[in-house]
């Protein structure tokens, strides 16, 4: 066993005591803090609000904590909720049924149909296999940062992450044997493909869960709508900006194993293309369903921009045909289409149900704590009381501080449960200092994605990291680096954008 084997064995023993501690401490401290706040008089805040301030803290230690599966935690908040009488049940899980719930369903399932007749995998070995590339480790690992981005944008960060690690390993290893690329190469490849998976599912909303986490709590307590266009006019631009200064460092610093042609790398990717054979049915209609349904987002964000926002058409197509209502047609559009006269759907419904249902779950609980914080006061307060700290109340510094603590949550826990966290806290501080808090919204769900310092801060640096290419210390140190950027350039593009 050599050097980085035992150390990259004893970097996975530590995180798994780190791990196990930190599931331990959230038994025990989440309780704790449960009766010590229902004990404590707060005569600032209704009995309603008090008694969800000690659901809130609760779901907030088990969430960082992990000590139960996010999902359950999710649930276990609206039900202690009612359990308390701070709400009545059909209150406390009415936003279970907001729109976004079934936008994340179906761009899930049509997610899921890509990846069962791996259309991805397709999708990738063309783009290896472009001329442009032409068996250039350089061209190879921007190649590759702009593959992750894309895919990631449109289906799930971890299956694109599990797709391209495998790919990339087996050209890592050709390339090495070859002597053609030196030991930095591998790192190089392996973080770009973590850095693109969680850059690139910043630009659409459905690219990662934050995204909708943040959309669906605007809509929820806000009432205010942020459709298909007008998040990829303000998330896209950053998305671009990120990945264009993390293909640089990457290159220039980590290392792009030269300029120089390496004999034998396309074959390698012209044999993985032609082992998928020429394009099947199924692949055809996932690929179909998918197109119409990004035609059904996007068309109704374009519309305003060619008639006006006033104009009949555009406010009854708007109306008519929401984000979540086109994922659900797409799904039908997946389901209907037959891939031979004995296998009536691309998919079965075995296969859809595979989704990440507890990502779903999560999102729900989140909508319901948000929702019952705003209508018993407790967000006012909660704003109120953080605002006091604030140097200023104007809208600028609440945007950075709210990317910046959403990064340094979303390096412990994961990006989706600090998203949930952050979202609806930032929101109430906004409207404590009275400034619009959409813009504070959308940073801190959009930083989210980019706390990638540790294997758990996101699955895809938990693939790559388990791949053994990237050693721990590299991890972290490149990991800062990008972090630092990014809570710098994330709120700033937002607050311009906007």
């Amino acid at each position: 066993m050599n050097e980085t084997q035992q150390n990259l064995e004893l970097g996975e023993t530590g995180a798994d005591r780190f791990e196990a501690l930190r599931r331990k401490s959230g038994l025990i401290l989440a309780p704790v803090a449960f009766v010590g706040i229902l004990a404590f008089p707060m005569e600032s805040l209704s009995s309603e609000a008090h008694r969800l301030a000690a659901v809130l803290t609760l779901v907030i230690i088990f969430w960082v904590t992990e000590a139960l599966p996010l999902a359950v935690t999710a649930l276990l908040g609206p039900t202690l909720a009612v359990l308390l009488r701070v709400a009545p049940v059909g209150q406390a899980f009415a936003p279970m049924a907001n729109p976004t719930i079934f936008l994340f369903l179906g761009s899930f399932i049509l997610a899921q149909g890509l990846f069962v007749h791996r259309v991805n995998e397709r999708i990738a070995h063309s783009v290896l296999s472009w001329k442009i590339v032409g068996g250039r480790p350089g061209r190879i690992l921007i190649a590759y940062g702009l593959l992750a981005a894309f895919l990631s944008a449109w289906m799930s960060n971890t299956a694109t992450a599990a797709m391209l690690v495998p790919i990339g390993m087996s050209l890592i290893a050709f390339m090495e044997a070859e002597k053609a690329v030196p030991s930095s190469y591998g790192t190089a490849l392996m973080l770009m493909t973590a850095y693109g998976c969680s850059i690139g599912g910043m630009a659409t909303p459905v690219g990662t869960p934050p995204n909708l986490i943040a959309i669906g709590m605007v809509d929820n307590l806000l009432g205010i709508r942020i459709n298909f266009i007008d998040w990829m006019l303000i998330a896209a631009p950053v998305a671009v900006v990120l990945l264009i200064l993390v293909l640089v460092y990457l290159t220039l610093v980590v290392g792009s194993g030269g300029a120089r042609k390496i004999v034998g790398v396309e074959r390698i990717v012209a044999e993985r293309r032609a082992a998928l054979g020429p394009w099947q049915p199924g692949q055809r209609n996932a690929l179909i369903a998918c197109i119409v349904t990004v035609c059904l987002w996007v068309g109704p964000g374009l519309l305003p921009l060619l008639f006006g926002r006033d104009h009949p058409v555009v406010q009854m197509v708007q109306a008519s045909l929401p984000e979540a209502v086109a994922a659900l047609i797409g799904v039908v559009v997946l389901f209907a289409l037959p891939v031979s006269s004995t296998q009536r759907s691309t998919i079965t419904w075995k296969q859809a149900a595979q989704i990440d249902w507890g990502t779903i779950l999560l999102f729900g609980g989140g909508l319901a704590l948000g929702a019952l914080t705003d209508s018993t006061g407790l967000a006012l307060a909660m704003g109120e009381g953080i605002t006091g700290w604030l140097p200023t109340n104007s809208v600028v510094p609440i945007t950075f501080a709210a990317a910046l603590f959403t990064v340094i949550l979303s390096e412990a826990m994961s990006n989706t449960a600090a998203a949930t966290i952050t979202v609806p806290i930032v929101i109430a501080i906004a409207q404590a200092a009275g400034v619009d808090p959409v813009a504070p919204a959308v940073a801190a769900a959009l930083a989210a994605s980019v706390a990638i310092v540790l294997p758990v801060s996101t699955p895809p640096n938990a693939i790559v990291y388990a791949s053994g290419r990237v050693p721990l210390t590299k991890m972290i140190k490149y990991g800062l680096v990008i972090d630092a950027v990014a809570v710098l350039i994330v709120p700033a593009m937002v607050l311009v954008l906007m």
